[in-house]
C-alpha cells in the first residue's frame, strides 16, 4: 500500500493540479497510517503492554520520516497547492490538527507510563534498603540473629512482565 509513496528527497514543483493532489493524497496516506500506528501504541501502553508498543517504534519512525518529508515538499509548494488544490490543502490542515490531539493523548500516556514505572521503582528500592528491626525495646533491638536480622537480607523478587 505504502511502496507506491512519491515523497522522495529531491524538491519537485508542483506546476499542475494533478501533480497537487497527488502530493496531497500521498501524504494524507502516510499521515493515516502514521496515526494508525500512533493510536496502536497509545492503546497498548494503556494496557500496559510495553514491549508490544515499543515493536511498533521502527515502523513509526519510518512513517514519520516519509510524513517530514511531505509536509517540506508541501512548505516548498505552498503557494502552487494553494492555488492547484485549496481543498485538499483544508484537509490536509485537518488531519494534521487531528494527528496533533493524537501525538499529544499519547505523549500524556507515556508521560502517566513512565510516571508509574519510577514510582514503582522508588517504592522497590525503598522497600530494599529498609532494615528489618523489630519496632520495641529501643533503636537497637532486632529480631534474632537469623538472616532476616541484617539490613538488605530479605528476599527480593521482580517480575520484568506487565
Amino acid at each position: 500500500m505504502f511502496d507506491r509513496m512519491r515523497v522522495v528527497d529531491e524538491r519537485p514543483r508542483i506546476s499542475n493540479a494533478v501533480e497537487a493532489e497527488s502530493l496531497i493524497e500521498t501524504i494524507l496516506e502516510t499521515l493515516g497510517a502514521l496515526s494508525h500506528v500512533v493510536g496502536e501504541e497509545t492503546g497498548l501502553v494503556k494496557a500496559g503492554r510495553l514491549k508490544d508498543a515499543m515493536e511498533r517504534e521502527t515502523r513509526k519512525a519510518e512513517l514519520a520520516g516519509s510524513y517530514m518529508k511531505g509536509v517540506e515538499q508541501v512548505k516548498l509548494n505552498a503557494v502552487a497547492l494553494a492555488r492547484f488544490a485549496p481543498e485538499k490543502v483544508k484537509r490536509l490542515k485537518n488531519a494534521h490538527i487531528a494527528f496533533q490531539e493524537l501525538i499529544d493523548l499519547n505523549q500524556t500516556v507515556l508521560a502517566t507510563a513512565r510516571a508509574i514505572s519510577e514510582s514503582i521503582m522508588r517504592d522497590l528500592a525503598a522497600d530494599a534498603n529498609k532494615q528489618n528491626r523489630a519496632p520495641g525495646y529501643g533503636p537497637t533491638a532486632t529480631v534474632g540473629a537469623g538472616v532476616f536480622a541484617r539490613p538488605n537480607a530479605g528476599p527480593l523478587v521482580v517480575s520484568k512482565s506487565l
